[in-house]
């Protein structure tokens, strides 16, 4: 996985920070160990296939791919839960907007459950939520989505461990071998402090990075609450992305 290549304004790339990310290796959270590196890391450049693969277009998008609330609906009805709003810009490492980019998105239900059938969660499934969907950045790199909040669940890494409320994001490239993937935390939630995994995390401005801001200018009066998530994409201040930390 190479990650979304872009240039800077003087055409040369921003090399990644890697002290504002967490090392792949982190005891408290168990499964990194698995997955660390265990000899050092080779810089790859980019391939053709990577830089010239298929790439995804405005009129692949259904129209509810970006409406979690109605997309899965099984019998007319919508999903259950608090409505909202999530909404944020795409931008490179000068904050220009990233224009055209395939923003993928996917959660747990209101009730803390994801629609999978290895999940061993038992809160109850709700038969109109499944749980994923899809913008494409427009020309100022913004896209929006409806849904409704998550709800927290547990986790066998420790004996109590929960995750807090967040939302997965998938964001990419040039082309489908181009992606980069990180999580959306809720402003206010005392759990993001509480998570191991959150926990790996050095550095908290790199944390607060991760956390969707309440907008109450562009809530849906009597509907929906709104958040807003931006996300840069490389430099020293990148927001930060899990399939980085094995070396990826």
């Amino acid at each position: 996985m190479s990650g979304i290549i872009l240039p800077g304004a003087d055409g040369m790339l921003f090399q990644r920070d890697r002290d504002w990310h967490p090392p792949a290796d982190t005891p408290g959270y168990k499964s990194s160990t698995f997955r660390a590196p265990r000899h050092s890391l080779l810089a790859l450049g980019p391939t053709r296939s990577e830089m010239t693969g298929p790439t995804f277009g405005h009129e692949k998008l259904g129209e509810l791919d970006n409406d979690l609330i109605r997309n899965f609906s099984q019998d007319g009805n919508e999903a259950i839960g608090q409505r909202m709003i999530v909404y944020g810009q795409v931008l490179d490492e000068n904050a220009r907007p990233v224009p055209d980019t395939l923003v993928e998105y996917w959660q747990a239900n209101a009730g803390g459950r994801y629609r999978h059938k290895k999940e061993g969660y038992l809160a109850a499934l709700d038969p109109n939520f499944g749980g994923f969907g899809r913008s494409i950045t427009d020309e100022n790199g913004f896209y929006h989505f409806r849904t409704v909040k998550p709800g927290a669940y547990p986790w066998p890494n420790g004996g109590n461990d929960w995750r807090p409320a967040h939302i997965h994001f998938s964001v990419f490239g040039h082309a489908f071998a181009q992606r980069l993937i990180t999580q959306m935390y809720f402003e206010g939630d005392p759990m993001i402090w509480q998570c191991p995994i959150v926990a790996t995390i050095p550095d908290k401005a790199a944390i607060d990075q991760l956390i969707a801001r309440l907008d109450r200018h562009n809530t849906t009066p009597m509907d929906a609450l709104a958040y807003r998530f931006d996300i840069v994409l490389r430099g020293r201040r990148s927001t930060m992305f899990e399939n980085k930390l094995e070396g990826n």
